[in-house]
């Protein structure tokens, strides 16, 4: 099944098979397609790219299809990067981090930092905070290769 081409996100380049390849939800995802494109809310004389997670309901194209700014995407890249190094480690804390010291990291990136931090605001995060490490290492086999995958792309590129 081919991205369709005539909507206002314009794919440039484009992964067609994504749904063989979605992680857990490989051959049996709704997500059929990622691409790089011109982004849907350029206005006359801007240009933006961005990036899209295309899905099909097996009738019609989803409205549930995402588009991101690339920072974005790579914004989570680096979410998940040091969600992932906080977990490796989680197990040292009674309650997997220190209630004394919620902030993870401050990344820096244009014009401030990215304060990655548990949400101790969430009433349920003991509780979460299980259920998302359990998540996070049944995955770990998916996300560990998508990241070895990245970091070998990266070292390639000189970063």
């Amino acid at each position: 099944m081919n991205i369709p081409m005539q909507l206002k996100h314009k794919p440039v380049v484009v992964v067609e098979n994504y749904d063989q390849i979605d992680g857990r939800n490989a051959y049996n995802s709704e997500a059929k397609g990622l691409s790089l494109g011109l982004a849907q809310w350029n206005d006359r004389g801007k240009v933006d790219i961005s990036a899209k997670i295309w899905r099909y309901t097996g009738e019609k194209w989803s409205r549930q299809s995402e588009e991101m700014p690339m920072h974005r995407v790579l914004d989570l890249a680096i979410l998940i990067s040091r969600s992932k190094q906080h977990f490796m480690e989680a197990y040292r804390y009674e309650k997997l981090y220190d209630p004394q010291k919620p902030v993870i990291d401050r990344v820096g990136v244009q014009g401030d930092a990215m304060t990655v931090a548990i949400a101790v605001e969430n009433d349920k995060i003991d509780e979460d905070l299980k259920l998302f490490a359990q998540a996070m290492s049944n995955d770990d086999e998916l996300i560990s290769e998508r990241l070895r995958t990245l970091s070998s792309i990266l070292k390639e590129m000189g970063y």
